[in-house]
């Protein structure tokens, strides 16, 4: 069979029907039905000479009932173009008719994969497009659908009923076709069931106001969950800055980053990010969920039987990225270097590697051991892979995260970050270390580090085919990394708010799951309970503080997950302490001690204490600076 766009191409040509039939006649034929054709028959235009051949033709009788069954499933009434007096004409044309049958088997084919798409544990294998049958009405594309997704015979089909409007455009409106919106349903169905469902508030926070914003009715309230850590998504450098570009350079990025988004703001960018964390190299992306997924599934996919270890408490883009890779993989208990290590024991020193874990885990507030981890990939041979989303700009002398504060930075060989949290913007970036390879010398160091970076950059889809940051987003961003690298005093709020609302809340025995970094979890331990508790938060004490269910978090281990910032002072804690103990107090919820009874739960009542990862030493300079009612906090702390 010829292929379409030749036989469309050539049909007016080949078909003297065409050639003859004046335009008005053509035109009078696509809009009337068969019926009208043969009332008027001194319009009908003169018959295809081709059709008496069409007629004998053994080769194009399966493909002509094939155009008819298809064309009959699709007609929408009387006068559709499917069933027009044209549509029929064209049909007996062996040149025409064979265009025709094979656009209607490739749509078919399409809307099958289509649907296969949509419920892909539920499909059967779809028929041939040679199994239609001869009878006029098409076999069933998927023969083993369950019948709970079909739609029942007895339902009429919307299709033509002016009165039906509630219909979803998901909906099937063919008999014993799958039920979309009945499917979409039972999923969401799932998530109320279980209690994670996720409710998404309207808050809309107020630069002049930090950190108050107001609701989709305008009633202010005070935002304690938010992930802008330091504020400087308000600082008036970054928005000066952002102003700026704007004006000169416009809204959008143009492009790609090699198709006209590739700005000299983008290339400062990373430099400077890659200066921040002492590498070789760095590449911005769209978001860390992006650089995270693009980075992992790009390199382990590429490096040949390359086997990933992963940290059972990793992100969601980190675990997409190691999806998408397809490589082996191993999940070793959060933080156990054990289970770590007796996973690396497993393959020669010459198997590609690497070790996938994070800083600061952003729901537990727990902190990776950085250094154990980079020692056991140095002696098995493995790369290492840091997620700092939750500590750049937060921790270390020029905030380039944990692994800057406790001196360890030298030992890791991939950082990924983000510009969306401490930083205050948007957009996501991996830094690229030396890459120490046992085989290698020492003057390859550099190139394997310059050519991992550029492999990610040449690979990569997440980062070729997304339109880059906007110029104003590239320049925000830029200027707050280049503030907090000089700057101490927003971290250095950040970190004695945490220290004083943690004293405070376990002092009244509110179980906060102890952590050494800035996360503030309160433990609730049911879905229902934490949803509710965060909603008597924002409507009746007008503090927002999102509640965490599962998956994010395990079931029975549903918390508050609070986040002080430079701008949360005594005044607006005092008032947090008070609605919390209120609330427990008046529900009766499980304290600190009643969580002990039970043998503990997330960390919560075993009697653990634990130091937090910046000392107080290194926090008195600002305390005098610039936060002298956080003395008590400090008094006696080393």
């Amino acid at each position: 069979m010829e292929a379409l766009p030749l036989l469309v191409s050539s049909a007016t040509r080949a078909c003297p029907f065409l050639a003859r039939t004046p335009v008005a006649a053509l035109r009078m034929m696509s809009s009337s039905p068969v019926a009208s054709a043969a009332a008027a028959p001194s319009a009908a235009p003169p018959q295809c000479p081709h059709a008496s051949a069409a007629a004998d033709s053994p080769a194009l009788v399966s493909v002509q009932q094939a155009a008819n069954v298809v064309s009959a499933i699709s007609a929408a009434g009387p006068a559709s173009p499917a069933t027009s007096s044209l549509f029929r004409a064209a049909q007996a044309c062996p040149v025409f008719g064979r265009a025709l049958a094979v656009q209607s088997v490739r749509r078919a084919a399409i809307q099958a994969r289509a649907i296969h798409t949509a419920a892909p544990r539920m499909m059967a294998t779809p028929t041939a497009a040679s199994d239609v049958s001869t009878s006029g009405t098409a076999a069933p594309i998927f023969e083993s659908m369950p019948s709970s997704y079909h739609r029942k015979s007895s339902e009429s089909s919307p299709v033509g009923k002016a009165e039906v409007k509630t219909e979803t455009v998901a909906s099937s409106t063919c008999t014993g076709g799958f039920d979309y919106n009945g499917f979409f349903t039972e999923q969401l169905e799932k998530k109320h069931k279980d209690k994670s469902y996720r409710y998404f508030n309207n808050i809309n926070r107020l630069a002049q106001l930090y950190p108050m914003a107001h609701t989709g009715t305008g009633e202010h309230v005070t935002v304690w969950c938010s992930n802008d850590y330091l504020g400087m998504s308000k600082h008036p450098e970054v928005v000066h800055a952002m102003k700026s570009t704007i004006d000169k350079y416009g809204a959008g990025a143009g492009g790609t980053r090699n198709i006209a988004g590739n700005a000299q703001l983008h290339l400062s960018l990373e430099r400077e990010l890659a200066s921040l964390h002492k590498k070789e190299a760095a590449l911005v992306f769209s978001s860390c969920f992006v650089a995270n997924d693009a980075t992992l599934s790009t390199l382990a996919s590429k490096m040949p039987g390359c086997v990933i270890f992963s940290d059972a408490s990793n992100h969601a883009s980190m675990i997409q990225g190691i999806r998408n890779s397809r490589a082996k993989k191993h999940v070793f208990k959060h933080n156990d270097l054990n289970a770590l290590e007796e996973q690396l024991q497993m393959y020669d020193i010459s198997v590609p590697k690497i070790i996938a874990f994070e800083s600061v885990y952003s729901m537990s507030g727990y902190i990776g051991h950085i250094k154990e981890i980079a020692a056991l990939a140095k002696k098995y041979n493995a790369i290492t892979f840091l997620d700092e989303v939750h500590a750049v700009g937060m921790y270390g002398e020029t905030g380039a995260g944990v692994a800057e504060y406790i001196n360890g930075m030298q030992d890791i060989d991939i950082i990924t970050g983000t510009l969306g949290k401490a930083y205050g913007v948007v957009g996501g970036y991996i830094g690229e270390a030396v890459v120490v390879i046992l085989t290698c010398t020492d003057v390859s160091f550099a190139a394997a580090s310059a050519n991992l970076v550029d492999m990610v950059r040449s690979y990569a889809p997440g980062f070729i085919f997304t339109t880059s940051l906007p110029p104003a987003v590239v320049s925000g961003a830029l200027t707050a990394v280049r503030h907090l690298k000089k700057s101490p005093v927003e971290r250095a709020g950040q970190q004695l708010h945490t220290r004083m609302l943690k004293s405070t809340l376990t002092d009244l025995g509110i179980p906060v799951v102890p952590n050494p970094s800035h996360i503030v979890p309160v433990l609730v331990g049911d879905a229902e309970t934490a949803k509710s508790v965060s909603d008597e938060l924002l409507h009746r004490f007008k503090i927002y503080v999102q509640s965490i269910n599962f998956p994010t978090v395990a079931v029975g281990e549903e918390r508050l997950r609070i986040t002080p910032t430079p701008g949360h002072g005594p005044e607006l804690m005092d008032g947090l302490v008070g609605a919390l103990k209120t609330i427990w107090t008046e529900r009766g919820l499980k304290t600190e001690n009643d969580w002990a009874l039970e043998g503990g739960r997330a960390g919560v009542g075993i009697g653990k204490e634990v130091d937090q990862l910046v000392k107080a030493d290194d926090l008195r300079e600002m305390m005098d600076r610039a936060y002298p009612y956080a003395f008590n906090t400090l008094e006696g702390k080393a």
